[in-house]
Parts: structure tokens; C-alpha cells; sequence
């Protein structure tokens, strides 16, 4: 917060009007009014007697203070956004340029100007736009040194962004090693460096392996899904989400295992004979093809491990085991379908 907005807010606080702070700091009405609309500043000898009589500190007078919060970001960013449409982007950034003078330590506001000054420039036509670029990146750059993960990625990412638009990859990729290897934006940004650069088949490989990674994740995503709408009853929801991870396995050439699996509960839970036993069938059959995904166009440039028979064979067992559990599958122990299936007949 500037000092005027400062002598201003204070000045409300203490119930009083610019004339009786004037009296009692012995100047004029219209210099008090001066200091608050920021046309000028009062003399360094009446900062004490200006601090003392709102009583606050000279650190708080002065807006000596790490940050600003969230909502005089805000204001800022509001004004900057004002300043661009109002005025000529030069204009806008020398402003700009004053307001980070104010608030150098305030990470938040310097990332936040960066990135709307350097957007602006890609929907708005700028001269000279390369004169901006050493600053712009500077902010990005110190955001780098942030102690918030949130602010160095976003930093991270904006000069990613900028190195990948002048189409210098080499520097982009450099700030790619910002983003934690866990992270999919690392994986997804650097698939585009490599499609932009040539590198064709390791961008194939690159966006295959953000593809299989998904289905895992999205999959685990609809089955929380899938567990909340059985706490709550909902049957209809959850013959929904069966539905939608068949179609997301077939989607995502999975094979045809997987795409079934995932209706044997609820159909179980239902106690529905017929689905439940085609489900074990069909489940049992497509075991030999449940690393078909490895050979799927869809994931034609990765690398898998080799399924061993022992391993498949394992699998065989352990389904059978599961469906000769007569806790769950006991309501079937007079159906000679079943009898026929979890004894290999």
C-alpha cells in the first residue's frame, strides 16, 4: 500500500477529516489531500508526528513489510490490467516498471505483472516488442527463487512458454528441469520440444507414456468415484461409472480383460448370476491377452516388459481362487455354470 493510501486509511480509522489533520500537524488542508491522491509526499520531519498521531508505526506508515495480501495484489493487478487498456503498452509498462520499485520482495505481484504484460504482447500488436523481453524474463527469474513451489513452477513455465515462442528450445528445456519428474507438464511441454525440434519419434514416445500414465490415473480417479456412489446407494451412479471405465479401457486400447473387469462387483454386489459369470469368463479367456495393450497403435513407440507364462499363469490361479470364495460368489453355489467354471470344467 502507498503512503497516501497509507495516511488516508488511518486517517478514517481515527475519525478524522483532512482539515483537523492539518490543524494538528500544522500544515495545510489541500497538503493533506495532496499526500493522499499521491500528488506529492509530506516532508521526512512530519513522518514521526504523522505516524504518532494515527497511531501506528513508522514501519506500518511506510509499508515496511515482506508482502502485500492477497487483495492489494489484486488491486494491482486490476490497475495494471486498467493501465493496458487505458494507455499505450509503454505507458502501461513504465508504470508497471515504478509499482515492482515499490514491492521488490513481493514475489506474487512480480510473477502476476510478468505474465500479463507478457500476454498482452501476444494479442496485442507492440513495436519494438524485443526490448521488453530482458526485463520480462527477469521477473520470471526472480520468481524462480521463490520458497513457494506454486510461484517457481508458474515461473518456470511462463519462460518455458517464452523460449518456446522466440523458438530457442535449448533454453526452454533448460527451465522444463524446474517441474518435478513426477509432474505431467514436464513430460507433456517436453514432448512439444521435441516435436518442434525434429525429434519425432521421442515426441511419439513421450505423449504414449503421458497416454498410458493417464488411463491409470483416471481410472483410480472413477473408481473413487465409483466407491463414494455405493456409500451413498446410488446404484444408477455407479452402473454409470462401471460403463464409463469399459469404454475408457476400449478407449485407451487396454484390451479386452480390462474392460470387463471392472463390472464383477458391482453386478456381485447385485447378486445378478448372468453377468457375474459372463464376467468370469470372459475374464478368465482374456487372460492370455492381458498385455495386449503392449502391442496396442497406441502405444506402438514404448517399451514394455516381457508377461511371462509363469506370471499369466499366476493370475489364472489367483482369479479362480477369488472366484471360489463363497463369502462373495456364494449365492452361485448351486449354479452348475459356476461349478463347471472355478473347477477348469
Amino acid at each position: 500500500m502507498s503512503l497516501g493510501k497509507v495516511i488516508r486509511k488511518y486517517r478514517k480509522i481515527k475519525n478524522l477529516t483532512q482539515e483537523e489533520m492539518a490543524v494538528r500537524l500544522g500544515v495545510t488542508a489541500p497538503a493533506v489531500n495532496k499526500w493522499e491522491n499521491e500528488n506529492s509526499y509530506p516532508d521526512i520531519t512530519l513522518l514521526a508526528p504523522i505516524a504518532r498521531l494515527l497511531d501506528i508505526s513508522l514501519d506500518t506508515l511506510l509499508s515496511f513489510r515482506e508482502d502485500l495480501t492477497e487483495e492489494e495484489i489484486n488491486e494491482i493487478i486490476c490497475e495494471a490490467d486498467l493501465k493496458l487498456k487505458e494507455n499505450s503498452y509503454a505507458e502501461a509498462f513504465a508504470w508497471a516498471k515504478k509499482k515492482l520499485e515499490q514491492y521488490p520482495n513481493c514475489e506474487q505481484l512480480i510473477l502476476n505483472i510478468a505474465v500479463i504484460f507478457d500476454a498482452q504482447r501476444m494479442v496485442q500488436e507492440i513495436s519494438n516488442e524485443a526490448e521488453y523481453d530482458e526485463y520480462l524474463c527477469s521477473l520470471y527469474i526472480r520468481a524462480l527463487d521463490s520458497d513457494e513451489e506454486a510461484i517457481r513452477i508458474r515461473a518456470a513455465d511462463s519462460l518455458v512458454g517464452f523460449y518456446m515462442r522466440k523458438k530457442q528450445y535449448e533454453k526452454a528445456e533448460k527451465y522444463l528441469e524446474y517441474f518435478s519428474i513426477q509432474n505431467p507438464e514436464r513430460k507433456r511441454k517436453q514432448a512439444q520440444i521435441y516435436a518442434e525440434t525434429g525429434r519425432v519419434q521421442e515426441a511419439y514416445k513421450a505423449y504414449e507414456e503421458l497416454l498410458f500414465s493417464d488411463y491409470q490415473r483416471v481410472s483410480m480417479e472413477l473408481h473413487g468415484v465409483y466407491v463414494l456412489a455405493l456409500q451413498e446407494n446410488n446404484r444408477e451412479k455407479a452402473h454409470s461409472l462401471v460403463a464409463k471405465q469399459e469404454e475408457m479401457a476400449r478407449c485407451f486400447e487396454m484390451g479386452k480383460y480390462y474392460e470387463v473387469s471392472s463390472r464383477l462387483e458391482l453386478a456381485t454386489m447385485e447378486k445378478d448370476a448372468d453377468t457375474v459369470l459372463a464376467t468370469m469368463k470372459e475374464m478368465l479367456s482374456g487372460i492370455g491377452q492381458i498385455g495386449d495393450f503392449r502391442n496396442a497403435p497406441l502405444y506402438e513407440h514404448m517399451e514394455f516388459k516381457e508377461m511371462k507364462e509363469e506370471f499369466l499363469a499366476e493370475i489364472r490361479e489367483n482369479l479362480l481362487k477369488c472366484f471360489r470364495d463363497e463369502e462373495s460368489f456364494g449365492f452361485l453355489k448351486d449354479n452348475k455354470r459356476w461349478a463347471e467354471l472355478v473347477n477348469g470344467e
